[in-house]
């Protein structure tokens, strides 16, 4: 199938490991022009580097999500962005209950102010071409909060309501607005949460890991190239009636219907 990617403009965030910079490269393979965005300029200039040669290219760029001024320096990029996947790193983990105001500003700014600022700035270019595509990374945990991760439950939840509030005020200019669910899927940010459990339960990080896939009906941890081709299909024209959604990406993990 076609996706219709070839000569798109996209910008991904936190395209420096796991599934930003999966979706970064499945985007460039299908023929897109990509703007890699993250704080670590080298392990952007590396994922440059391996995806050469392919339909489309990437680009790094260098930018502090946290930071609002660093955002508006991306303005006139962003006016030429076409597809838009809004990625950023885990928070710490740690219990709802425990959380300082420190903590939740920094988070508040990095994870879900950043989205605001990205989308506001990419918008109007988008209205004027008739065509976009908007695309949050989540976590599970928006729909089955995830013990020991009160930051992300909270703050992803948050990011839901609003895509899906702007999803119906941008449907009629032929701009769609979907979060992507992960599941347990094999990146660093899985790992570190693994290890962090073994280090405070005691536990064989062996045994962590058979618990988890003992969750997941698929009996495994997605691959992170599988979760992006996921996303270049929602950032496709062929997902031009799909808008407003929370699409799971999980192995079937999630109980809930």
């Amino acid at each position: 199938m076609d996706l219709g990617l070839e000569n798109r403009q996209a910008l991904v965030t936190g395209a420096s490991r796991g599934l930003g910079r999966a979706i970064a490269a499945t985007l460039a393979a299908e023929g897109a022009h990509v703007v890699a965005v993250a704080r670590n300029l080298e392990r952007l200039n590396d994922l440059v580097a391996s995806s050469s040669g392919g339909r489309g290219s990437i680009t790094a760029r260098a930018c502090d999500l946290g930071d609002g001024s660093a955002i508006e320096a991306m303005g006139k990029l962003l006016q030429e962005v076409d597809i838009l996947v809004l990625n950023t790193g885990g928070p710490p983990p740690g219990p709802a209950s425990d959380t300082t105001d420190a903590v939740w500003s920094k988070q508040f700014e990095a994870m879900f102010l950043s989205a605001i600022r990205l989308t506001r700035l990419a918008l109007p270019g988008m209205r004027e071409r008739g065509f976009g595509r908007i695309l949050a990374v989540v976590s599970s945990g928006v729909i089955q909060p995830i013990p020991s991760l009160g930051i992300s439950n909270a703050l992803r939840a948050a990011l839901v309501g609003w895509c899906k509030t702007l999803a119906g005020e941008v449907a009629a200019e032929g701009i769609t607005v979907n979060c992507i669910a992960p599941g347990r899927i094999a990146t660093d940010r899985v790992a570190e949460l693994d290890q962090g459990r073994a280090k405070r339960e005691g536990l064989d990080i062996a045994l962590v890991e058979k618990q988890a896939r003992a969750t997941i009906p698929a009996g495994r941890y997605g691959d992170a190239e599988e979760f992006a081709a996921v996303a270049a299909f929602l950032a496709s024209s062929r997902a031009s009636y799909m808008t407003g959604g929370v699409i799971r990406v999980d192995g079937g993990m999630i109980r809930c219907v």
